[in-house]
């Protein structure tokens, strides 16, 4: 039960409503709070930040270097147990990871985000990241984000079209306010929420976009997170090796998205979240140990990528790489690609709140470098590659294939670079990277889990108005069961006489779904009195057309199975029991309402 605003709140709230209602036109009332809602995302962009970098220079320079670095093994844990106490005592509900539980609520919640929302992640991922955890703050910032523009589109009542449009802008205000890239992160709120670009929704993105920048420049400054210019211009005879480059940020999406879903389901065997905090700490632990480039975000390591500084990644862990060892620099940095994700999924499994829009950066710049380099060394080509330029675009080829956003890479690379010199190159390795990585992974790691669901948002209009109806109202549950063994005398008294329907379920004693009898199976015998103790159902009873599963299907794909058996009503079986029908009338019905809902 929601709890009443204060009197005073209320108050101050009805003097708006008679303002809006009486002066003030319904877009205009949208660019207003999509500027304050992009005022605010770009706040809690700026706390996030500035709590993780607090908590990291807290323990980097007074714990660390004063003490000793064995301190890594055990921040990772000490973070995640401070996540794991405050959602359980403060929070008292799942926080969730940023973007695919944004994802969810437009689909399957109308848009309506929890309160708690709006502040559980200003804590817990600075928590996270702050003591060591492998993951980013963009995901958390767009839950914040996202939350704050839900929240207040029904604090004015908004319908569902409009609370979508502000989680978008919500979501355009946070990204333009982490990387200062406000086109970018326009175009990434309408790739990854699937929103319909027109006039009317591009206005509140743009007024989103600028004030979050804006507000971002007033307390940052011009300091940006990726620090990069582009020195060597684009050539010809680079196309080649920019579509090899494709390639290979192809294999390593794959094996970036399957090592986060084994790893995930690995921690999903453990019940106790104490073991998992336990176990996935620990691991973490050794591994930024070992490994300290692997602490926290990494834009260090990725920010010295792009300038070509890598004396600094390379020398900074146990083993002492030296700089001069190609071949133990390129094997090093192989293995940071391949740890990174190895840590990454650990903190998510060990409890942890992040995103996966950093370690995908992080994985993208090594692996271009990386490519580059290895091409340079091995003097098969008289062209010589910039390795800098390659760790560039090869995060766009992560961005493409992991987080299955090519546009969004594009744009971002592009605009981070502060031109298009690059265009050509990003263009074709995005494209290239996206295409070979979907084909493996149909589905990127925001969307895989709502996918299984049927949860997930698409740009198919058809698709997405299904999949956002609620599948529970569909379901009728007054039709009266009969039993295999029942007389036909006994079923029309029982069931036919009692029923308005005329369709009957056939389910046995433990309640499993058998098959179906209509009323016409029976119109010829159903007055022949002498049959009514001599035939009984099982007689006279057949398979339904299509059985509908409760657990494993969805709006679309029970829309499917009309279409296929030509069916007017389908049975639900739910846990292998019989639960009731749905009928196709009440589905299009259903579907109508919503397209018109969603429409306006």
């Amino acid at each position: 039960m929601q709890r009443k605003l204060p009197k005073r709140v209320q108050f101050f709230l009805m003097k708006i409503y008679k303002l809006r209602y009486k002066y003030i036109t319904e877009a205009q009332f949208i660019y207003i709070l999509s500027i304050f809602i992009g005022l605010l995302a770009g706040l809690g962009a700026v706390v996030l930040k500035n709590m993780t970098h607090l908590i990291y220079e807290l323990l980097e320079g007074r714990i660390i270097k004063d003490y000793h670095t064995a301190f890594y093994f055990v921040f990772p844990v000490i973070g995640l147990l401070f996540v794991i106490l405050f959602i359980k005592y403060i929070v008292k509900k799942d926080v969730g990871h940023g973007i695919p539980s944004t994802l969810y609520a437009i689909s399957k919640q109308k848009g309506i985000m929890p309160k708690h929302q709006m502040w559980a992640s200003l804590i817990t991922a600075p928590l996270t990241v702050g003591f060591g955890g492998s993951v980013g703050l963009e995901g958390p910032t767009v839950a914040t984000g996202a939350a704050l523009g839900s929240n207040f589109s029904q604090l004015f009542h908004l319908n569902q079209t409009k609370r979508t449009l502000l989680i978008g802008a919500a979501t355009a205000g946070a990204m333009a306010a982490i990387f200062k890239a406000p086109i970018a992160a326009i175009v990434f709120a309408v790739e990854i929420f699937s929103l319909e670009l027109t006039l009317t929704s591009v206005i509140p993105l743009l007024l989103a976009s600028i004030t979050a920048v804006l507000t971002s420049y007033f307390f940052l400054g011009d300091d940006t997170l990726l620090h990069f210019s582009v020195g060597d211009k684009f050539v010809i005879n680079d196309v080649l090796f920019y579509a090899l480059l494709g390639v290979t940020s192809a294999t390593t999406s794959i094996y970036f998205s399957k090592a986060y879903f084994v790893i995930g389901n690995l921690f999903k065997k453990f019940n106790n979240p104490y073991t998992r905090l336990l176990f996935g700490g620990l691991m973490i632990g050794i591994i930024v140990y070992l490994i300290p480039p692997l602490f926290g975000e990494g834009y260090e390591t990725i920010n010295s990528v792009l300038k070509g500084n890598i004396d600094t990644v390379v020398e900074y862990n146990i083993f002492h790489t030296q700089s001069h060892n190609i071949l133990l620099v390129i094997a090093f940095l192989v293995g940071l690609v391949a740890f990174k994700v190895i840590a990454m999924s650990l903190t998510f499994g060990a409890g942890g709140i992040g995103g996966v829009f950093a370690p995908t950066l992080f994985t993208g710049s090594i692996s271009g470098y990386v490519f580059a380099v290895i091409i340079n060394y091995s003097h098969l080509f008289s062209h010589q590659l910039s390795p800098t330029n390659f760790a560039m675009v090869g995060m766009a080829g992560l961005m493409a294939g992991v987080l299955q956003a090519p546009l969004t890479a594009i744009f971002l690379i592009a605009e981070i670079t502060g031109g298009y010199e690059l265009f050509v190159p990003l263009m074709l390795v995005a494209a290239l990277s996206f295409i070979i990585t979907r084909h493996f992974v149909p589905h990127s790691i925001y969307t895989s889990e709502l996918a299984e669901k049927g949860a997930l948002v698409t740009h198919d209009k058809d698709k997405h108005v299904i999949m956002m109806m609620d599948f529970n109202k569909l379901i009728e549950t007054n039709f009266k069961e009969i039993k295999p063994n029942q007389y036909l005398g006994n079923m029309l008294k029982k069931a036919v006489a009692k029923s308005s329907r005329n369709i009957f379920p056939v389910v046995n004693d433990e309640g499993e779904f058998l098959g179906v009898v209509l009323l016409d199976d029976i119109r010829d015998i159903m007055f022949s009195k002498k049959l009514y103790k001599k035939l009984r159902v099982r007689e006279f009873m057949h398979a339904a057309p299509d059985i509908i599963d409760y657990e494993r299907d969805n709006g679309y794909t029970v829309m499917e199975k009309f279409k296929k058996s030509n069916a007017w009503n389908l049975p639900v079986v739910k846990d292998g029991k019989y639960y009731g029908f749905i009928s196709k009338s009440k589905m299009l019905t259903a579907y109508r309402n919503k397209l018109v809902e969603v429409s306006l």
